[in-house]
């Protein structure tokens, strides 16, 4: 009887155990769901970030603005060229203090008007300079547009790294914790010395650390992918996408055809061709100007209204004789701002040349370098599986299976960053071939 009690004493007790078990982990599993959840919050593409980015970016809507700026300017110059009006009223009351005091009243008015008929063109010099300012205006858009989708890019990986990281990270650390169960078995059953156990207990410290830092870095990511939208306000976003490029590495590109197809070599391309429309238009300021010219109106009368009007039409030649020196001057200083220009179009042509070609050697660096990093992590991992099977069994020492613990570590950590990396270069050479948002 006395032993049929302690077994029923005995059972009641494991269930309760079971139970609290059995409860704790339930509440645990709910808890990292309810977590997951709330840490899910908004998941945004690659498209997503690309459309948002194109309607709510300053530094594109600062652009655009130069655009309507350059097209308000043209409007300007191009208005000296078609015909001016202008109207004009007058009315005077005039006396004196002396005699009768008498006194009286004079009203005006006028309605003239004038147009160019030439001027040596320099006026149309002057409008195509402006129409090459537009264009100038439009390619640095398509510049700027190239700069924000690399920002964009790069925050876009970064995020998709950062959420990578922290799972990986949260690995490598219950792995560590695995270690250090091991470790101090194999301690309390004085088949280890108590070095190897600090060990692992410090390498489950760093891993502890990493998970905290990774955290911490996704937090950061998350930010700065807020600014590259044009958002002002954080929150809890992640991103959806792979680590495969989209760009193909078959065929050598014809680096010389994608310069000049950059927006940022358009552009200096189109400065310099309104600075040498300046230029022209400079030289056509010694030319006569020639104008037609013709007035209404009444200049002197006592009383409103009136039936006779005064009236003149005719046309006026100017020609610049002695300036003072001014036009030669604003010719040299024109031909020196050409000169100038064009400089810095070469400039900067060899300047995109050289980063194409630096850019689609990285890119291939970091596409082959991802297929080396996944070799090492696939034989690190087989190493570890087969060094944990011999450690179990005595058959290799502490340090030695160690090393290949940290060795898959580094592997598992070398082929995120080769991943990321892969994406980054690719990036950079589309921003070097001057890829933009609309593309």
């Amino acid at each position: 009887m006395f032993t049929c009690r302690t077994m029923t004493t005995m059972q009641r007790k494991d269930h309760m155990i079971f139970y609290r078990r059995y409860r704790m982990a339930l509440l645990t599993l709910l808890f990292f769901i309810a977590a997951s959840a709330a840490q899910a919050g908004e998941v945004l593409t690659w498209d997503a970030c690309v459309n948002e980015a194109l309607l709510n970016q300053p530094d594109l809507l600062s652009s655009r603005a130069s655009i309507d700026e350059a097209g308000a300017t043209r409007r300007i110059t191009a208005s000296s060229g078609l015909p001016q009006v202008q109207a004009g009223l007058s009315a005077t009351q005039s006396g004196t203090t002396e005699g009768s005091g008498s006194s009286s009243s004079s009203f005006s008015y006028w309605l003239s008007a004038s147009q160019l008929l030439y001027d040596g063109g320099s006026t149309s010099s002057l409008i195509a300079g402006a129409d090459e300012s537009i264009n100038a205006a439009r390619y640095r858009y398509g510049t700027v547009s190239s700069e924000v989708r690399f920002a964009l890019r790069t925050a876009f990986v970064d995020l998709l790294k950062a959420q990578e990281l922290v799972g990986l990270a949260g690995e490598i650390a219950e792995r560590r914790k695995k270690n250090v169960r091991l470790l101090q078995l194999r301690y309390n059953a004085g088949r280890e010395h108590i070095g190897s156990l600090r060990r692992a207990e410090a390498d489950m410290a760093e891993a502890a650390f990493e998970v905290a830092q990774a955290e911490r870095a996704l937090v950061l990511a998350r930010s700065k992918l807020a600014s590259a939208l044009g958002r002002d306000q954080r929150s809890v976003v992640s991103v959806k996408g792979s680590f495969k490029a989209s760009e193909s590495l078959v065929s050598t590109p014809q680096f010389s055809v994608l310069a000049r197809q950059n927006p940022q070599v358009q552009q200096l391309e189109a400065v310099e061709r309104s600075a040498r429309h300046d230029l022209d238009a400079s030289r056509h300021a010694f030319a006569p100007a020639l104008s037609l010219t013709s007035s209404v109106g009444r200049s002197s009368f006592d009383q409103l209204p009136v039936d006779a009007l005064d009236w003149n039409a005719g046309f006026s030649v100017s020609i610049p004789i002695i300036e003072g020196g001014s036009g030669r001057a604003n010719v040299a200083k024109a031909l020196a701002a050409l000169n100038n220009k064009a400089g810095q179009e070469q400039s900067g042509y060899l300047q995109v040349l050289d980063t194409l070609e630096e850019s689609w050697k990285n890119f291939q660096d970091a596409s082959e370098n991802v297929g080396v990093q996944k070799k090492f992590l696939e034989a690190a991992a087989e190493r570890s599986t087969i060094a944990n099977a011999q450690y179990s069994n005595g058959l290799i020492s502490f340090d030695d299976w160690v090393i290949i613990e940290d060795n898959l570590v580094s592997s598992k950590k070398s082929y995120l960053n080769a991943e990321a990396e892969l994406l980054l270069a690719e990036a950079q050479w589309m921003k070097a071939k001057g890829v933009t948002l609309h593309e």
